[in-house]
């Protein structure tokens, strides 16, 4: 019971917060695919947090998962990238961490304020580099396969 309430709970609510945001901005790019990335990319989360320690790190192993789940769901039903990949984060986005570090920032502790907010762009530049990697890979790979068979064209 205690694994069910630590890691399937929160999934499930990853997972339909997901949908309510593909509903609520109107996209159709598989929505049920789309809520299930960020499902999973929260699990990978929740599983990372005893081997890490840090929500920084937690959010980069999620972003390189929810990116290259994205790319492979792209492929495979021949759609953009983004779609996937803007639904799917939606549970890792630090919104709170803005939030608090404008609360903050109004209430005149500047401490605090610098505090959250380098903690804050620390979790967004993990998430930025986790897809920057993947899709980097992913371009490259893309690039390799092109120039074999250019070359195995060339060859006949």
């Amino acid at each position: 019971m205690d694994a069910f309430l630590q890691y399937f709970l929160p999934c499930f609510y990853s997972f339909v917060a997901c949908i309510a945001f593909c509903v609520l901005f109107n996209i159709h790019t598989g929505i049920l695919i789309c809520a299930l990335g960020g499902a999973l990319g929260w699990l990978v989360y929740l599983f990372c947090g005893p081997v890490f320690q840090s929500d920084i790190l937690q959010s980069f192993v999620a972003a390189l998962f929810i990116s290259a789940y994205s790319e492979t769901m792209a492929r495979i039903r021949k759609c953009p990238v983004t779609g996937y990949l803007l639904v799917a984060f939606f549970p890792l986005v630090p919104g709170g961490g803005i939030y608090y570090a404008m609360e903050h920032a109004i209430n005149g502790e500047t401490e605090l304020f610098l505090d959250v907010l380098l903690h804050t762009l620390g979790v967004a530049g993990s998430l930025a580099v986790g897809v920057l990697l993947v899709s980097s890979v992913v371009r490259l790979l893309n690039i390799a396969q092109r120039r074999r068979h250019v070359r195995r064209n060339a060859a006949r």
